[in-house]
């Protein structure tokens, strides 16, 4: 039985303890925002992630510290995919759980209130959100003016518009064995993927990914025979299973690319996997919640300090998450093609025509870039400025080296030569580097730097 607590207040609560959560959190008070509380918990099971260098970067500029100490070195990773086996590149092997709790620690030292619990309610109206909380079987109620959900895929979406992927799901099993070096893996085989990981006290997590759809699995009971059947079939386990033991252990969670179209409202937002989550294969997951997280604080910054730019700041977050989400989803399409030996079978011919044929690339066209005003981010809330779009860059890039590249942009397309450029730096003084980068941007768009 729970005990009831008491009701707390605060202006903005964050549901999700995880790297977007903790972002978001950690971004509205470098904007000034004192009392943010964030409720969550450590992942409640024991798993490994793989982290690239750019998620270790993105967490030092969110402002992460004890969760940095908690990623170690960088370890070896083998794959075998389309027949061909190679110790491919490495990446860092991440204890979720002990990740998890570094992230609440830097919150708490942050002066960030934390409640450490789980959500069992929430209550949404125009008004504001009460949130009901088990923390240690004490009832907490969290009244908030805004509500940010991070809860990634485990956050409710009954009454979302959601585009949906192919339907995944992966098993993660764990088994023990002799101590060695930490290591990871991935193998290709004609029904879906696999990806092992070992750390350095010999525990082992062998995850087995499948379609849905057209993989027969078999009733629970069977499932560790069935994995194991699977696992043996592979090269790049056998390291991980030969003298250990299954733990008896095992996790079934859905992987499936999900994009919520309507990810924010006037007093809430979505961020990270609640906003859209992608196929693992496709990108680092920790990476891709960043990447619709770190931008959140001044979308929020904006609903509440300038309502009347509401509808930009909204427009803003939506349009970034659906771009992010399809780049993701058209990276996972591209390295899924890259597997031959199966293409007819349905989980491999699903993924490589999903989500469609744009290449992740568009070949750059000079006479193809535009000036447009769209919403950016200018001094920690969302602005109408003019940016120059192009087929790869349809969100515009407002910058390069510090200055605003739109009214070059102009100056090239009304006289067509690049004189014109010339011209356009010496009126705004420009240092020889920021000239330089001019000119190359342009020769890459196509211009002919010697007309």
């Amino acid at each position: 039985m729970t005990n009831v607590g008491t009701v707390e207040a605060t202006p903005i609560v964050v549901l999700g303890a995880g790297p977007a959560g903790g972002a978001v959190a950690l971004g509205l008070k470098q904007l000034g925002y004192t009392h943010v509380t964030v409720v969550g918990e450590p992942r409640p099971f024991s798993a490994l992630e793989g982290i690239s260098e750019r998620v270790v970067e993105g967490l030092r500029n969110a402002g992460f510290c004890h969760a940095l100490d908690k990623i170690p070195e960088p370890s070896a990773r083998f794959v075998t995919w389309n027949g061909v086996s190679s110790q491919a590149n490495t990446e860092r092997l991440i204890d979720r759980s002990a990740f998890d709790s570094a992230i609440l620690m830097d919150l708490a030292m942050q002066g960030i209130h934390v409640i450490q619990g789980r959500v069992k309610e929430v209550e949404t109206s125009s008004l504001g959100h009460r949130i009901s909380i088990d923390s240690s079987g004490q009832m907490i109620e969290v009244e908030a003016t805004f509500l940010v959900e991070a809860r990634g895929r485990a956050a409710p979406s009954a009454k979302q518009k959601r585009i949906r992927g192919a339907e995944t799901v992966s098993i993660l099993q764990y088994w023990q064995g002799e101590v060695e070096e930490r290591r990871s893996a991935v193998e290709s085989f004609p029904q879906g993927w696999a990806w092992m990981a070992m750390d350095e006290k010999g525990k082992r997590y062998l995850q087995l990914t499948f379609d849905v759809a057209s993989a027969v699995l078999p009733e629970k009971s069977r499932l560790p025979e069935f994995c194991l059947e699977k696992l043996n079939t592979l090269e790049q386990a056998r390291p991980f299973i030969e003298n250990a033991s299954y733990s008896g252990e095992m996790h079934a969670r859905t992987s499936t690319p999900i994009l919520c179209q309507e990810s924010i409202g006037d007093n809430w937002i979505r961020v990270g996997d609640a906003a859209m989550a992608v196929d693992p294969l496709s990108g680092n997951g920790i990476f891709q919640a960043l990447s619709s997280s770190l931008q959140a604080p001044a979308v929020i910054n904006t609903l509440l300090r300038e309502p009347e730019r509401a509808l930009l700041a909204q427009r803003f977050h939506q349009l970034r998450v659906t771009e992010l989400f399809f780049r993701f989803a058209r990276i996972g399409r591209d390295f899924y093609a890259t597997e031959k030996q199966w293409a007819d079978s349905s989980f491999w011919e699903t993924r490589i025509h999903w989500p469609d044929n744009q290449p992740i690339h568009m070949e750059p066209d000079i006479n193809k870039l535009q000036v447009k005003t769209l919403p950016v981010v200018n001094q920690g809330l969302i602005d109408a400025v003019e940016v120059v779009t192009s087929p790869d860059q349809p969100l515009g890039i407002w910058h390069l080296n510090g200055v605003p590249l739109a009214p070059f942009v102009q100056a090239y397309q009304s006289q067509g030569i690049i004189s014109a450029l010339r011209s356009q730096c010496r009126d705004m003084n420009l240092t020889p580097e920021q000239s330089r980068s001019i000119f190359q941007w342009f020769a890459a768009q196509g211009a002919d730097l010697d007309g």
